[in-house]
């Protein structure tokens, strides 16, 4: 994920931690690794990993797993493995864009205020999961990549092009431009999600818990669509409504 800072309030490391991340960290040639760090059970993995990936083994230091966990934060579950990496480039819009140009139908997701690392994390997950060209989001308005983040992501994150940008509504236009049809998911919209037509380019927009998509976000959008969800539930966690909306968009 771009522009990542710190998930430690103890230094200026960028640490990941878990089994999936870490190594889904070193299989990408695009991360770069400061240091690997496990336990002596955990050694002979990261070992075959580094060799898988072509990397060198002496950035794997052996250590307690109390020493693990004054490395983190006091709830990171790390399995014995943690990783002090740089954080990933990120994408242009127009990168994303081109990469649309090549497809007949494809589709991106844009969160707008979605703020929770857990939750983008597991909506990383979905979106890699059901083929998602890119996700999208507003700089000012997004936490950046986290340790939390990646092992919400089980290191999806390694695989996710993600576009941070400046203006939202000015890359909505933007996506218009380039082919990209806008809709926005609204609890309230009279077209449930079965509804919709999936062919061609998408980017659909999901907006925070409770305060939804913001006013000048949904009215960007070509039309809105929801989830034919129970009455009796007002409404999902974004992550869930998320993986239901890529897995509709990802039947064509």
């Amino acid at each position: 994920m771009a522009k990542a800072k710190n998930n430690s309030p103890k230094s200026n490391a960028l640490y990941l931690y878990g089994r999936h991340p870490v190594s889904a960290a070193i299989l990408n040639e695009n991360r770069q690794i400061t240091a690997l760090y496990a336990t002596a059970e955990n050694a002979a993995e990261l070992k075959s990993l580094c060799q898988q990936a072509h990397r060198n083994i002496s950035l794997i230091k052996i250590l307690e797993r109390k020493e693990l966990e004054k490395m983190l934060s006091p709830d990171a579950v790390h399995q014995g493995f943690v990783a002090q990496v740089k954080e990933l480039d990120g994408y242009s819009l127009e990168e994303i864009c081109h990469l649309a140009q090549e497809k007949e139908n494809c589709h991106v997701l844009i969160l707008d205020q979605v703020t929770d690392p857990q939750n983008i994390g597991a909506i990383i997950r979905s979106c890699v999961a059901f083929d998602t060209l890119a996700l999208i989001v507003q700089d000012k308005n997004s936490p950046s990549e986290s340790g939390a983040m990646a092992k919400a992501s089980a290191g999806m994150i390694e695989h996710l092009p993600v576009v941070r940008v400046a203006n939202l509504a000015r890359a909505i236009e933007n996506l218009k431009k380039s082919g990209f049809w806008v809709i926005g998911m609204d609890g309230y919209a009279q077209t449930t999600i079965d509804k919709l037509d999936k062919s061609g380019k998408t980017a659909i927009i999901m907006g925070s818990e409770g305060k939804g998509m913001r006013r000048l976000i949904e009215e960007s959008c070509d039309s809105t669509v929801r989830l034919p969800i129970s009455e009796k539930v007002e409404s999902l966690n974004v992550a869930t409504a998320a993986a239901i909306t890529l897995y509709e968009l990802n039947k064509r």
